[in-house]
């Protein structure tokens, strides 16, 4: 073995693991190049764009406000109004987590995106062809909840799918696809400002149907979860599927054989440590309770920890510092989402498997804590003294801001509690975290726009507080998972030696595939 080999596979054994790593073929070339495995992240492409539909809608309700046609059509909407408009969205998306997660749960992970897709399709049709107030809350309540239905299984399907070397980037994707929607909502508004008509912002409107249509089209191409299949009888299915998509359809695979042989044995152990499943189970044992917070704490401070002003009212804060132009805020709103898209995937989840999760969160609150405290009192020192230069630097700083939310929180939003959740319970698990998102969304979408009227930029000095804290809670609370499967990852909370409920097990490599590895190492290493 040369000396590049033995650097590569070192390499490896850092990501993955010792074990998965030994089970990983050895004349492995480039994905792209590897055609299995090319179809295969194609195919979780459709997946992965359900963050873009998500993320359409809080730019397009930024890029809404910037424009006079739409406020003067909808009477300027303000204060508890406007907060009704944009908090229904995350109400729906809080009504359909439960439904969600069981239909995930009893008809596999497609079936909700199914469902979601059909139903964004038509809520598009409502919201964009709105004519009161009324019609186009309700539009934005069906848009939240049949979002839930494609957001929340979305991700559970690309971590139980993907190829093991990409599971833990793949995951952290999902989430900065986020901007992908939300840079087409804003460049779309600000393409349209110009329209001097309701088309101004009916256009985008309608373009938010896009991204489900695509995914309409594509997702009969993505497989059903083979962790899902097989925990519901399915083995031979579950099989087939890793076979095809991770081994290229090599029935002898090594890989195919350790993952069956780990999916089956976690499986297994929770079936036999409990009948039936329920809500109840995230808060039975002390792992789960901690597994339990993360979610929660996680779900909640993504929208607390100063993000939320900016995300759904740019508008009101860039008046804050004297920068009242539509053209300018539409420009600055298309521009920060492209920057977050780069950040979060260079910065964010391209790093996950070499920083760390837990490295990456405690370099993103402690950066946006700083940025936060800069950008409050620069904003302080403009309403002050009303420097036109001084406004220009705090839009700088709010990019600052992005970048180092955008490194953990955009990536690891889902990534981070979708991995550290057991099979039995990852889809309770996601709702967890899904519904304190959307309550903390939904509280901040009132809150937010009263709070900025009333006492404008002192509302800030409250997140000051809230990133400070945070990093404390992390440091204490949020443990490292980088190197290990979704089966290992249960071993940082339950211990070496698994234990549901009253059985107990360990997982580590059987022998019939440690056979098979030395038998394949050896055969490699004479030639």
């Amino acid at each position: 073995m040369g000396q590049d080999e033995k650097a590569r596979k070192k390499s490896t054994e850092l990501v993955v693991g010792v074990e998965l790593a030994a089970v990983l073929p050895t004349d492995a070339k480039p994905w792209y190049r590897t055609r299995h495995l090319l179809l295969l992240n194609l195919a979780l492409l459709m997946p992965l764009l359900s963050a873009s539909a998500i993320g359409f809608d809080g730019s397009m309700m930024n890029g809404l406000q910037t424009l006079s046609q739409w406020r003067d059509y909808f009477d300027k909407p303000s204060g508890a109004v406007l907060g009704a408009m944009n908090a229904i969205f995350p109400v729906g998306k809080i009504v359909a987590v439960v439904p969600t997660a069981w239909l995930a749960d009893r008809f596999g992970r497609k079936t909700p995106i199914w469902i979601g897709l059909l139903g964004l399709i038509g809520s598009t049709a409502i919201q964009a062809s709105s004519h009161t107030v009324a019609q186009f809350i309700v539009g934005r309540f069906l848009m939240g909840f049949f979002t839930a239905f494609i957001g929340q299984p979305s991700p559970i399907l690309i971590a139980e799918l993907a190829y093991p070397t990409h599971r833990a980037k793949m995951t952290a994707l999902y989430q900065t696809f986020f901007y992908c929607g939300s840079t087409l909502a804003a460049w779309s508004t600000y393409g349209s400002f110009r329209i001097h008509s309701t088309w101004s912002w009916r256009v985008p409107s309608v373009l938010q149907g896009a991204i489900p249509l695509i995914q309409l089209l594509g997702f009969v191409f993505v497989p059903e979860s083979p962790r899902w299949l097989l925990a519901n009888g399915k083995t031979s299915q579950a099989r087939e599927i890793l076979t095809k998509w991770h081994a290229g359809g090599d029935k002898t695979s090594v890989l195919v054989a350790y993952e069956m042989d780990q999916i089956a044995t976690t499986v297994k152990l929770e079936q036999q440590a409990r009948e039936s499943s329920s809500y109840m189970d995230l808060v039975r044992t002390r792992p789960n309770q901690h597994r339990t917070l993360i979610a929660f704490i996680v779900g909640f401070f993504a929208q607390w920890n100063g993000a939320s002003v900016v995300s759904y009212y740019l508008t009101m804060v860039l008046n804050t510092v004297g920068i009242t132009k539509t053209s300018e805020q539409s420009l600055i709103n298309g521009l920060l989402q492209i920057w977050n898209w780069i950040a979060a995937v260079v910065a964010g989840a391209l790093m996950v498997d070499r920083l760390g999760r837990r490295t990456l969160f405690l370099t993103s609150v402690a950066g946006m804590l700083v940025s936060y405290i800069i950008w409050t009192a620069l904003t302080a020192r403009f309403v002050a003294t009303l420097d036109e230069a001084m406004g220009r630097t705090v839009v700088a700083f709010i990019f600052i801001y992005y970048f180092f939310y955008d490194i953990a929180w955009a990536p690891l939003l889902v990534a981070y509690p979708v991995e550290i959740f057991e099979f039995g319970l990852r889809a309770r698990g996601v709702a967890v975290m899904y519904g304190s998102t959307f309550a903390g969304l939904i509280i901040g979408q009132f809150v937010n726009p009263i709070a900025m009227g009333q006492i404008g930029w002192r509302y800030y000095i409250v997140f000051d507080c809230i990133l400070a804290m945070l990093f404390v809670v992390i440091w204490f609370l949020f443990p490292e998972t980088k190197g290990r499967t979704l089966e290992e990852i249960a071993e940082v909370f339950d211990g070496k030696s698994r234990k549901v409920g009253d059985v107990e097990a360990d997982l580590k490599m059987p022998d019939s595939v440690s056979e098979q590895v030395e038998h394949v190492q050896g055969g490699s290493q004479k030639a």
